[in-house]
């Protein structure tokens, strides 16, 4: 989701009433190995969850189902998991899935969003978003199949919603009917049930039907065994015999999308969706720039959003030309992807303009507005397959000071720290994410390596977060990859302060959208000090202590180089944009300032390095790009991971050491 802060001026006023009649706003083949180590489950959920592969085989047998076919799928919507029963970003339920998003609108609170522009770029007026859930009139029919399962079945929507049982008995129920539907036989042979399996996925054109149809039998092929969320060990065995009849799914009426000119890898579903580059009012224009990268400027990040909308308001958003841009939407059931401006053009999404410049921004749909909610497997897979054939062709590192969420990049200046977004947040899944990628988060020096990887077991840390629904009030228990930092080696010790997000020395919080004292897996940080169960690294300028003990650690030792400040400084100024000095700028051209942001990297701090970078500058302030030129200085910075969020601090400033030194 887009944020950080700007003037008022006219044009400011009339963006924000041009955002407010919006309807809403945005915010691979490999498997994750198996998940061992997850959270012992409670009576409640052993009760509710007994037998969950005797649940599959039941199912199975009472809908005419292959057992294999009900469990692929499965996987492919939940890796099984049943998240306590809530509901995921669009409104889907329990191992199988099934939507009933009228019921989970029901629960959705008032959130609050950051204040801000999308653009971060103070030379032109803000925008600001804003965002209103759907009606359940606008919902469509992929976001009601468990109300469909239920007319099937006959089980009860509260059932299907809160009994993992039931609700695999409502997927099979789905699968069956699609398979009639097709006037296919209720075969008990997999490979007859590739069109069903493509039906049920919701998708509306040929080929998101067929990926994840093809997922499934993926997944069926090499076979898959886990832990779940609730305790449960469900397996798949392998079945590498399996030759589906894929030719079904071009006769299910299914429409064609039009890929041309995107630029996605062939293994993923993908269409052409553009956004307007026009202009319109007084010369104001949208909704993103025109660019040449990397001829103009390297693409050094990718930005990982969740949005805020339905699908189908995402996309009118997107195609509005009074509103904001970014490269993809992926969308939840399915994993559909749609690319809407060219790589080499710049969007506006990360709130930050030096990012925005050197980014490509991926948004990942979800409409409750609800911060603990979840992602299906087949999203994980379509984004992190993207995401991979990008950092492939734009030669981006695969590590998370590179592949970055919107909550870790940093505000431009101290005035816009406390507007920046926090999504995906902390219950998005960068462990089975990168482990997708082919890039797992594991120990790659000994203790003395002198840094640390954060890697906790997603499924097992469940730290208590508050205000998902309602102020101080406790979230859902969840699994989760963010890692709690501590002013001493204790869970009694006040939390690390971020002084960014209050100046006034006011401690962080466990509320789900406190950032300030929060580490996030596979971020990386120099390590300060051990003692027994607890490490402690540098962060945001504190010695901050995480709990990390040897039987079940949050983190994996690790080395590379660090930044610390050069021999007789005592203190180091940290920016949050790396922009060129004054004298870098033509006299057509105002400067942009480069003012640092109320944090300082002390004398004997050291921080993870992350990239070395020359200063620049897109500027762009108008429609006719004959104007737009990249304005590089001669001051380098280096990017470094400081706090949950990165920073960039001046070269001339600091020295580059070996983490082990």
């Amino acid at each position: 989701m887009p944020s950080t802060t700007s003037d008022r001026s006219p044009a400011a006023r009339r963006r924000t009433n041009q955002a407010a009649r919006a309807a809403g706003t945005l915010a691979t083949a490999a498997l994750l190995l198996p998940l061992l180590g997850a959270a012992p489950p409670s009576e409640a959920q052993e009760a509710s969850n007994a037998g969950l592969q005797h649940a599959f085989a039941t199912a199975a047998a009472e809908y005419r189902v292959p057992q294999n076919v009900l469990l692929g799928v499965s996987y492919l919507q939940s890796r099984w998991d049943t998240h306590g029963g809530a509901p995921s970003v669009t409104g889907g339920y329990g191992p199988m899935h099934l939507t009933d998003a009228r019921a989970a609108l029901a629960g959705v609170a008032a959130h609050s969003e950051a204040e801000g522009d999308p653009r971060g770029d103070t030379s032109r007026p803000a925008l600001a978003p804003k965002t209103k859930v759907p009606q359940n009139s606008q919902l469509p029919s992929r976001l009601k199949s468990l109300t469909r399962a239920a007319e099937l079945s006959g089980i009860p929507a509260e059932q299907l919603r809160s009994d993992p049982a039931a609700n695999v008995r409502g997927g099979a129920a789905l699968l069956a009917a699609a398979q009639k539907a097709l006037d296919k036989p209720l075969s008990s042979d997999p490979a007859d049930w590739y069109g069903a399996i493509a039906k049920f996925s919701g998708a509306d054109d040929t080929a998101t039907a067929a990926t994840y149809a093809n997922d499934v039998f993926a997944v069926i092929h090499d076979g898959e065994r886990r832990t779940t969320d609730a305790g449960q060990r469900v397996e798949l065995a392998a079945d590498r015999s399996l030759k589906p009849d894929a030719a079904q799914v071009r006769n299910m009426g299914l429409r064609k999308s039009d890929e041309s000119g995107t630029e996605c890898p062939p293994t993923v579903s993908c269409e052409w969706i553009p956004a307007p580059y026009e202009e319109f009012g007084d010369g104001d224009y949208g909704n993103h720039d025109l660019a040449d990268r990397p001829n103009d400027q390297s693409i050094d990040y990718i930005v990982i959003h969740d949005t805020e909308a339905t699908w189908d308001t995402t996309l009118q958003l997107v195609q509005d030309k009074t509103y904001l841009a970014w490269h993809y939407s992926l969308r939840s059931t399915d994993g559909h992807i749609a690319q809407h401006v060219k790589a080499k053009d710049v969007g506006w999404h990360a709130g930050n303009w030096y990012v925005n410049a050197k980014s490509l921004g991926l948004e990942h749909e979800g409409f409750l507005a609800e911060p603990d909610s979840w992602y299906t497997e087949e999203m994980y897979r379509a984004s992190s397959r993207l995401v991979k054939y990008l950092a492939k062709k734009y030669d981006i590192p695969l590590d998370r000071q590179h592949i970055l969420g919107h909550d870790n990049v940093p505000g431009t200046t101290t005035a816009g720290i406390k507007s920046m977004h926090t999504d995906p947040g902390p219950y998005w899944d960068w462990a089975h994410y990168f482990a997708l990628m082919g890039k797992p988060f594991k120990a790659t020096a000994g203790p003395k390596g002198g840094l640390v990887t954060v890697a906790p077991d997603f499924a097992g840390n469940q730290p208590v977060y508050t205000g998902c629904v309602k102020a101080g009030e406790t979230c859902a228990t969840h699994g989760s990859g963010a890692v709690r930092v501590y002013t001493a080696p204790s869970e009694d010790a006040p939390l690390i302060k971020d002084i960014g997000l209050r100046p006034g020395g006011e401690d962080s919080t466990t509320d789900v959208n406190d950032t300030g004292a929060r580490l996030s897996t596979g971020q990386q940080y120099a390590v300060a000090e051990r003692k027994g169960d607890w490490t402690a690294v540098w962060y945001l300028g504190q010695k901050a202590w995480f709990k990390n003990p040897k039987k079940h650690p949050t983190a994996v030792n690790a080395a590379g180089l660090v930044i610390a400040p050069k021999a007789g400084r005592t203190d180091v100024p940290v920016y949050g944009r790396a922009y060129p000095e004054k004298e870098a700028y033509p006299a057509d051209i105002t400067p942009q300032t480069v003012s640092p942001l109320p944090y300082k990297l002390l004398a004997g701090q050291r921080y993870v390095a992350g990239g070395r970078t020359t200063g620049e500058y897109f500027y762009s302030p108008t429609f006719d790009t004959t104007s737009h030129r990249v304005v590089r200085g001669k001051d380098v910075y280096y990017e470094i991971q400081f706090g949950h969020r990165v920073a960039y601090v001046r070269a001339a400033d600091v020295q580059v050491l070996p983490s082990g030194a």
